[in-house]
């Protein structure tokens, strides 16, 4: 199988001075990420449209 140029791999790279973790805590402070199913992604493809929807439907459970 004959394969291009673009299908070549990236550059290597050295990770050999890295830590593993190291941003883990403070990631984990400012986010909160959830996986939604296939059949919502569809319906909400970025965070903006969940997060207006999710806004949405809290207002319309207040009133």
């Amino acid at each position: 199988m004959k394969t291009s140029k673009s299908a070549s791999p990236s550059p290597v790279y050295d990770f050999s001075k890295g830590v593993r973790g190291k941003f883990a805590c403070q990631y984990a402070r400012g986010s909160n990420v959830v996986v939604l199913d296939p059949d919502l992604a569809r319906h909400f493809p970025t965070a903006r449209k969940v997060n207006q929807s999710l806004r949405t439907l809290l207002a319309a459970s207040k009133a």
